[in-house]
């Protein structure tokens, strides 16, 4: 069996004209945590659809535990869990006969204590209708779902949408043991903070395209840092962004902050002859490091 559960090669997607992902390639490691980061629109509903079949793809391939995601799709779906941003239900049902009714899918005709633990967990009740539900509970009964199989791989897909606080750290921890458990998740958010705290390997998607695959560990220890400098006059300012180097992320007054790519040493050179009062050379921030490459 092949150590990649999710394996992506030259995948494309278009509606149309209109570009949805282009040449996306991904390998995803069994039993890691892996984030998929990028803003909405960038394309990662796009991508994580085709592997759950939703969409077909306009070109590439796409195999989950070398299966193809076309072919051997109810193959692949009894394997995997799915969490959409937004997940439809049958409104009318009560919680537990909706959950009742999803664990048959998978062959598992006597599943209550499964949920019944989830949804303790969650605090959820398991007798009100659907209908009935707040965005935050109905997100609830979406996680519960696609954890019901105790699935070998989970796909999240803007997951937190809907949860407070309190529910986001349950939930963190519950992926966390399932991790430890052997479960390999896919975790698709904006929300940087979310990746940085739960994945060690990230891809960062821009306008469809893949611009950057790396541990966050070593993502952070680029070359790229964060530049603070407070400059004795504005005309300090302006003679050093004419002269100097880096992408600018701030500026107000007599100061400049921005995320720099190149030769520290040549970034001091820059600054000879130039009167500074202040500058501080710092590691950057993940979010930080994002916006250096969605800018570049």
């Amino acid at each position: 069996m092949s150590a990649h559960v999710i394996k992506i090669r030259n995948l494309s997607k278009f509606y149309g004209k209109n570009m949805g992902i282009e040449n996306v390639s991904l390998d995803i490691e069994r039993g890691e945590i892996f984030g998929f980061i990028g803003p909405n629109g960038a394309g990662k509903s796009t991508t994580i659809r085709i592997l759950m079949n939703l969409v077909f793809p306009s070109g590439g391939t796409a195999t989950i535990m070398d299966m193809d995601v076309v072919k051997d799709t109810r193959k692949i779906k009894q394997k995997v869990g799915y969490i959409p941003s937004d997940a439809g239900m049958y409104p009318s049902m009560s919680v537990i006969d909706f959950l009742s009714y999803c664990s048959r899918f998978y062959g598992l005709n006597n599943n209550d204590n499964r949920i019944i633990e989830l949804a303790d967990m969650f605090d959820l009740d398991l007798q009100r209708n659907i209908a009935e539900l707040s965005l935050g509970n109905r997100k609830k009964v979406s996680i519960i779902q696609g954890l019901l199989h105790s699935p070998e791989l989970l796909i999240l897909d803007e997951p937190t949408t809907g949860l407070d606080p309190l529910m986001q750290s349950l939930f963190f921890d519950l992926l966390r043991n399932e991790n430890r458990r052997g479960m390999t998740i896919f975790f698709s958010s904006h929300i940087l903070g979310e990746v940085q705290m739960l994945c060690k390997r990230v891809a960062i998607i821009k306008n469809g395209n893949i611009i950057q695959v790396e541990e966050i560990d070593s993502l952070r220890k680029k070359q790229l840092k964060k530049v603070f400098i407070e400059f004795e006059n504005r005309e300090s300012v302006e003679d050093f962004v004419i002269n100097g180097s880096g992408n600018l992320v701030n500026g107000l007054g007599n100061t400049l902050s921005f995320i720099y790519s190149g030769d520290i040493n040549e970034l001091i050179s820059s600054l000879s002859g130039i009167k500074i009062k202040n500058l501080m050379i710092e590691e950057p921030l993940l979010d930080e490091i994002f916006l250096h490459y969605y800018k570049k």
